[in-house]
C-alpha cells in the first residue's frame, strides 16, 4: 500500500478531511472539537460535493447491536480509496475505539489513527505521527487528559451552541456501557461554562444548550447537589442569552431545586426530555434504573403544575430481558398518563460488554417487534393530540436553517418554538436569516410538526442572525476563531435514534 507520506510533503497542499459521526450528542459535539483541531493543524473541511478527502475520521458509537459490523463494512468500501489516493489517512475515535482498541487495527490494517474518547486532543498528532513513522497509531487514554471544552472548536451553527458542562457517568444501568467508556462523571468548574456561554453570546449565540450524560447530577464531583439548579438560574442573568436548554436529565436526580429555576428562570424554555425507559418497576429494577413508576409521573406532576405549557419527550426501550405483557402494559400506562409531545422508541438489542446481554429471557424478536408498534401507534396519537392544543396560539419562533426539507417547494420556512416544537411558517416578504426570530400563529397541527399558514405578524432581526450572516458572507476557507452552533434536533417520535447521553439516560 502507498505510503501515507507520499502525498502530505507537497509544499502548500492544503489537506482536506472528513469526518464522520454515529451516535448521541455528546460525538456530535466531540465532532465538532476534531473539526477544530483539525483546522487549527492547518486542515480543510471537504466539500460536500468532493470525492473523498485526505483524511477520514470515524467518530464511533458503541451502544448498538452491530456497530462495529458497520463500522467494519464502511473502513472496508474506503480501502480502495486508500490504495489509490496517495497519502490518504483513516482514523477512528469515540466509543466503539475505547472499547476495542488494537481489535480495529488487526481487522482493518489500512487504519491509520485509532484513539479514544479521553485523548480526542491527540488527534493531529498521532496522525502527523503515522505519516513520519509510516504505521498505525494507537492511544487509548484511561481517564481523561483534560477536560474537551478547553479544545479549538469548529461548530455547526451560527446561532446556537452546545455546552458541556460534564462528561462521564456514575450510573450502571444493564443496557448501558457508556460509563465503562467515558469514564466516572467529571464536572466542569461553573465560572468556566459561564465564562465560555457568556463568550458564545458575544459572538451571536442566542440559544444554548447544556449537555452531560446526566446533566442534573452536575455537582456531585465537586460537591455541591444544587449546582445545576444554581447554574440554570446563573444562565438567566446572561444578558443576550435568549434561550437555554440541557439534555439528558435523570429521574433520579431531577429534584425540586431544578423545577423551580426552570420555572422561574425567563430564558430556561418550558421543554424536558425525561428518559424513562420503561414504566414497570420490576423492568426498571432489573435495568438498575433507581426511580419507580411512581417517582416518575411524581416528577411529571411537579413539572406541570408550574410549567403547565411545557413540552415533555423521552426515550423508552421495549422488550427488554424478561420483559412480560403486564411488564409492557404498565409502560402503555406511564406513557398515557405522561402524555409525551415525543418519544424516542428503541427496540432493544444486545450491546455487548452489558450485563443485559447476558441476562436470561431474551425476548423474541416478534413479540419485541409487535410490542413496538403499539407503542408507537399509542405515542403517535398522543403526540398529535398534545400537537392539536398549539392550535390558535401565537409563538415566537427562531428560525432554523436545514429543518424543513420541503420548505423550498411550499414557499415556507422552519424554526423551533419555546418548547422546541418543530414549526412551518410561511416565508415573509421581509428576509429573515437563521437566528433571527418570528412571531407567527399556529393554524394546524401534525404529529410531529406544526403548520403557521398564515402570515408573519412580526419579524425580529437579531444578533445570532447577524452571526449566521457573517459566516455565510466569509469565505469557505478556514473558519476565523471558535466558529458556534447547535446541530440540528428534531427526529420524530418513534424514531430510533439517541436524543442524548446515547439514549441511556
Amino acid at each position: 500500500m502507498t505510503s501515507s507520506s507520499d502525498r502530505s510533503c507537497d509544499v502548500g497542499v492544503e489537506r482536506s478531511y472528513e469526518i464522520r459521526t454515529y451516535g448521541c450528542q455528546m460525538n456530535v459535539h466531540d465532532s465538532e472539537r476534531l473539526s477544530g483541531l483539525l483546522e487549527d493543524a492547518g486542515y480543510v473541511r471537504a466539500p460536500k460535493d468532493a470525492d473523498g478527502a485526505d483524511v477520514v475520521v470515524f467518530n464511533t458509537c458503541a451502544v448498538r447491536e452491530n456497530a462495529d459490523n458497520r463500522l467494519y463494512g464502511n473502513l472496508g468500501q474506503l480501502a480502495p480509496k486508500k490504495a489509490g489516493r496517495p497519502g490518504m489517512q483513516i482514523a477512528v475515535g469515540g466509543c466503539l475505539a475505547q472499547k476495542d482498541r488494537d481489535t480495529i487495527v488487526r481487522k482493518a490494517p489500512w487504519v491509520d489513527v485509532v484513539f479514544g474518547t479521553h485523548n480526542i486532543g491527540k488527534l493531529p498528532v498521532l496522525l502527523e505521527r503515522a505519516r513520519v513513522q509510516e504505521e498505525a497509531q494507537v492511544e487509548i487514554a484511561e481517564s481523561l487528559e483534560a477536560f474537551p471544552s478547553t479544545l479549538p472548536t469548529r461548530r455547526e451553527s451560527a446561532y446556537a451552541a452546545w455546552v458541556s458542562i460534564s462528561v462521564g457517568c456514575n450510573n450502571t444501568c444493564t443496557f448501558c456501557i457508556v460509563p465503562a467508556l467515558r469514564g466516572k462523571e467529571k464536572d466542569r468548574r461553573p465560572g468556566d461554562i459561564l465564562a465560555e456561554i457568556e463568550t458564545l453570546v458575544s459572538e451571536g449565540v442566542s440559544e444554548i444548550t447544556l449537555l452531560g450524560q446526566n446533566v442534573n447530577a452536575y455537582g456531585s464531583d465537586i460537591g455541591d447537589r444544587e449546582a445545576f439548579s444554581k447554574l440554570l438560574r446563573a444562565c438567566g442573568k446572561i444578558e443576550g442569552l435568549e434561550r437555554v436548554r440541557f439534555t439528558s436529565p435523570h429521574p433520579r436526580d431531577f429534584t425540586d431545586d431544578v423545577i423551580a429555576a426552570m420555572a422561574e428562570t425567563p430564558n430556561v424554555m418550558p421543554q424536558l426530555h425525561m428518559p424513562l425507559q420503561s414504566g414497570s418497576d420490576r423492568v426498571l429494577k432489573a435495568m438498575r434504573r433507581s426511580y419507580r413508576q411512581e417517582r416518575f409521573l411524581g416528577i411529571i406532576e411537579k413539572v406541570r403544575a408550574v410549567m403547565p405549557d411545557a413540552a415533555l419527550s423521552t426515550d423508552i426501550i421495549v422488550g427488554f430481558p424478561g420483559e412480560t405483557e403486564e411488564d409492557f402494559v404498565q409502560t402503555l400506562h406511564t406513557v398515557r398518563e405522561s402524555r409525551f409531545a415525543q418519544a424516542f422508541t428503541f427496540q432493544y438489542s444486545k450491546r455487548p460488554g452489558t450485563p443485559a446481554a447476558e441476562m436470561d429471557g431474551q425476548i423474541p424478536k416478534e413479540v419485541v417487534q409487535e410490542r413496538y408498534e403499539r407503542l408507537v401507534a399509542l405515542q403517535e396519537e398522543i403526540s398529535w393530540e398534545e400537537n392539536k392544543k398549539q392550535v390558535g396560539r401565537t409563538l415566537e419562533v427562531m428560525v432554523a436553517e436545514g429543518e424543513g426539507r420541503k420548505d423550498d417547494a411550499t414557499r415556507r420556512l422552519s424554526g423551533r418554538a419555546p418548547d422546541n416544537r418543530l414549526v412551518h411558517f410561511t416565508r415573509p416578504d421581509e428576509a429573515v436569516r437563521p437566528g433571527d426570530t418570528v412571531t407567527v400563529g399556529i393554524t394546524y397541527a401534525a404529529p410531529h410538526h406544526l403548520l403557521a399558514e398564515g402570515p408573519v405578524s412580526a419579524v425580529r432581526r437579531t444578533a445570532a442572525g447577524d452571526a449566521w450572516e457573517r459566516r455565510n458572507a466569509a469565505p469557505a476557507a478556514k473558519p476565523a476563531g471558535v466558529m458556534l452552533g447547535l446541530p440540528t434536533l428534531g427526529a420524530p417520535a418513534a424514531t430510533p435514534a439517541p436524543t442524548g447521553g446515547c439514549g441511556c439516560d
